[in-house]
């Protein structure tokens, strides 16, 4: 990571002496930092280069709570991204967890655990043959602009100029509950559903129990389809409006726009949790 000051600072050690153990699993794109083309204002604080220019922000806001709220929740970024692209932000601080790829891939302080990737690969063995269809179907659509990649041999990415028809196309030849196909704008992801984060973050639950450090409470925030697993399996998730349905009153908050950013919105819902012994209403967002 580059650009910004690291700080020395353990979030680990603060959140192992907490009282009231939490951890916040987080998405990161259009949920902690935002893209070059969205509108962040003159002071938007870059935290992510590539090939020589600045192509991710974070408001000076987000920047503020996340450094004041990880010195009490163990904050673990969880993102679809490679391993290489999660390594291009900045976030100010390594977090002591990350899961990228995903959640197929763990990374601790900033370091590979191999074994959790060998146990991610075993996970989908049984979705090898809808992966390959997957692939064979991607690779003859004639709309594909984007070379058909496996990422960290766990699922696959390309691109279509129709990505809509694209994704169709491959659900109706897979026909199998083994794996999912996901589209975000010309991305088409093909992922076996034990790949999902979700699974990881109770992977992860149980790797903190193992090692003494048990959450008492989770908190989830994320933007897209990607993140309904994980928003599913936290004890508050945050997310915008229509993304998502919680099944207990008050166990979520919705962001339904308005001033400042969904990155503003889900620090200060989380600062606000972490401070409660359960969740409460704050103006009329929670449900």
């Amino acid at each position: 990571m580059a650009g910004r000051h690291m700080h020395p600072v353990c979030a680990a050690c603060c959140y192992r002496t907490m009282k009231n153990r939490v951890v916040f699993f987080t998405d990161l794109d259009n949920t902690l930092i935002y893209s070059y083309k969205q509108e962040l204002g003159a002071d938007r604080i870059g935290v992510e280069i590539y090939q020589d220019r600045t192509i991710s922000y974070m408001t000076p806001a987000t920047v503020r709570m996340l450094e004041e709220i990880r010195e009490h929740l163990l904050v673990v970024p969880v993102t679809t991204r490679t391993r290489e692209q999660y390594e291009r932000i900045d976030l100010g601080f390594v977090p002591e967890y990350a899961l990228v790829c995903n959640g197929g891939i763990l990374l601790e302080k900033g370091v590979e655990v191999r074994s959790w990737r060998e146990d991610s690969l075993k996970l989908t063995e049984g979705s090898r043959d809808a992966l390959s269809r997957g692939r064979e179907c991607l690779e003859s659509d004639e709309s594909r602009c984007f070379p058909v990649r496996s990422v960290g041999g766990l699922f696959l990415f390309t691109k279509s100029r129709r990505p809509g028809e694209s994704a169709e196309r491959v659900r109706q030849t897979l026909c199998s509950d083994r794996a999912e196909v996901f589209q975000n704008g010309q991305k088409l992801y093909v992922v076996p559903k034990e790949i999902n984060k979700g699974m990881a973050c109770k992977r992860l639950k149980k790797r903190l129990k193992v090692s003494g450090v048990f959450p008492c409470r989770t908190i989830a925030a994320g933007d897209s389809a990607f993140d309904v697993p994980m928003l599913e399996e936290a004890d508050f998730s945050i997310f915008p409006d229509g993304l998502y349905q919680v099944s207990e009153e008050g166990s979520g908050a919705v962001w339904k726009g308005g001033k400042g950013t969904f990155s503003e919105f889900m620090l200060e819902q989380a600062r606000l949790f972490m401070g409660s012994i359960e969740p409460y209403p704050v103006r009329d967002t929670m449900l």
